[in-house]
């Protein structure tokens, strides 16, 4: 008889840093100190009118009270695939795609279909937190390759190569980028995926933040640029950032027909189908045309700005200007070892918590997403508490 209480796959999963700094934040706010909390990667949006009223109708059907196929409604699947080519310039079939419960889903769900144990994975650093413990919940092994402010937070084709090993399985890849904002270039974008046909390596590409995109970057499907990579290519995406809709739950995965019907069917057992209110605002929402879409993004972009300047203004900070998603991902390390606020942190972990408890400002440390030295803001919060919160953390750290 066993004498392990838990699974040690389970236990080995490491807690979310970015829920938990949100957690903790709105525990200190309503235990009533002012925090202003940088952590979530939520927008402080409310969904759009119209996909509100798309789920206000869809409740009052009782055909939507009842199962659906585990893989998704058939009307979203086809307005997915329009939706693809609209979007990113490819189109697949309906066949292609499986409707998962948000990106988080998606992406657990790819790397349980496509791993087996030892498979190595390449994951370009800083990364997603959620990216390692799907892949080691598959049995996978993560395969980080670092990069930095200096290299635009973009990993090189002689980068992937060096880490190549007879077990690279994948690689998992981000564009706009989740926490850094760094978004690929055509032509960089392209060779990567050259590389990965050359090598028989599936790219995982997450997808989630493409139509937030600022100045004159330009978000691009590595499938498009590589129609090659067809067999050997998944992209993961959902409503989460670009409708407001984190709390709806709707994601998707499209890929070869035979790892979605593999995954199709790891989902019925796992899930099975969708909230089908839910479903049926997401199809209100792909279908609908981008004018509030518009109107997000083009305050996340004066905020995106405001937040530049306000950083740039603290002696020490280092900085990419964010090219899209809603983050920020400053060096720190010109105040580690340093006193702050009588104090002295040697790791960002460290310096988060002075920050958090002196200036009662709420920031994800770098090491949570395998870069130390670094940190996490999001400008998608209110633009008072913006304001507010950089200055209450630039005086700490300059005093």
């Amino acid at each position: 008889m066993s004498t392990e209480r838990l699974s040690r796959r389970i236990s080995a999963i490491a807690e979310s840093a970015t829920m938990a700094v949100d957690a903790k934040a709105k525990a200190l706010k309503a235990a009533g100190e002012p925090v202003i909390g940088f952590g979530a990667g939520e927008p402080d949006f409310a969904t759009p009118a119209h996909i509100v009223e798309a789920a206000v109708t869809a409740c009052l059907e009782p055909a939507n009270h009842k199962y659906t196929p585990a893989g998704g409604l058939p009307d979203l699947r086809e307005a997915l695939v329009d939706k693809t080519e609209r979007d990113s310039g490819w189109r697949p079939e309906a066949a292609q795609v499986l409707v998962t419960n948000g990106g988080k889903h998606a992406v657990y769900n790819t790397c349980a279909t496509l791993l087996n144990p030892g498979d190595e994975v390449l994951l370009p650093a800083p990364y997603w937190t959620t990216y390692p413990e799907s892949i080691a919940l598959a049995g996978g092994a993560a395969v980080p390759l670092p990069t930095d402010t200096a290299s635009g937070f973009r990993v090189t084709v002689d980068q992937l190569e060096a880490a190549l090993t007879p077990a690279t399985k994948a690689l998992m890849f981000v564009s706009p980028s989740n926490p850094t904002g760094a978004v690929y270039p055509a032509d960089e974008m392209e060779a990567i995926g050259r590389w990965a046909v050359e090598h028989d390596i599936w790219v995982i590409a997450d997808e989630i933040y493409e139509h937030l995109i600022y100045d004159d970057h330009v978000h691009h499907s590595m499938r498009a640029l590589v129609p090659e990579l067809a067999d050997h290519f998944v992209a993961v995406n959902g409503v989460a950032k670009t409708y407001a809709m984190t709390g709806w739950r709707v994601g998707w995965m499209i890929g070869p027909t035979d790892l979605i019907r593999a995954a199709s069917n790891l989902q019925s057992h796992g899930t099975s189908n969708v909230a089908n209110v839910s479903q049926l605002a997401a199809l209100a929402a792909v279908t609908g045309d981008l004018t509030a879409v518009e109107e997000m993004r083009a305050s996340f972009d004066r905020r995106r700005r405001r937040m530049v300047d306000l950083l740039q203004a603290i002696d020490g900070v280092d900085l990419l200007t964010p090219q899209g998603a809603f983050y920020a991902f400053p060096d720190l390390t010109a105040f580690l070892g340093r006193e702050i606020g009588g104090r002295v942190a040697t790791t960002t972990s460290e310096l988060a918590t002075i920050i958090l408890e002196e200036a009662k400002v709420a920031i994800v440390p770098g090491e949570a997403f395998g870069a130390p030295g670094y940190a996490r803001l999001s400008f998608a919060l209110g633009d008072d508490d913006l304001g507010e919160g950089l200055t209450r953390m630039g005086d700490l750290l300059t005093s």
